[in-house]
């Protein structure tokens, strides 16, 4: 049965980390130099110098590019446990990774017949 005391090492090691994060971010708070010019209150980007607004509005298009490339970006995630276990898995193993390709094949060509990769309109 577990008692409270048995608790005592995690309690202590949580204040201990939350000790040492309170206690770097003071430190380097009071220790760092800190003024403000014009310089570093202007916003960098990459070494060129900014023109124009930053709220320029993006089409919904650029947005549903990215959030497709990630979807199946991560898909592939998935396959390396059957890659690297292939022969193990056998046919059963193929199937369900068979099973799982058909799903996101599926989905992708809902996507392309809702025009969400075209980017002409």
């Amino acid at each position: 049965m577990n008692v409270p005391a048995d608790y005592l090492p995690i309690f202590i090691q949580a204040l201990v980390a939350i000790g040492f994060v309170a206690l770097v971010l003071i430190v380097t708070h009071l220790l760092g130099p800190y003024k403000k010019t014009k310089n570093k209150q202007d916003n960098f980007e990459c070494g060129i110098e900014s023109t124009g607004n930053a709220r320029i509005p993006f089409s919904v298009k650029y947005f549903m590019t990215a959030i497709l490339f990630v979807l199946f970006d991560v898909e592939i995630i998935f396959f390396y446990p059957y890659a690297v276990n292939f022969k193990e898995m056998g046919t059963q193993g193929f199937l369900a990774v068979l099973m799982f390709v058909t799903f996101f094949m599926v989905g992708f060509l809902y996507v392309l017949k809702k025009g969400a990769l075209e980017w002409d309109n």
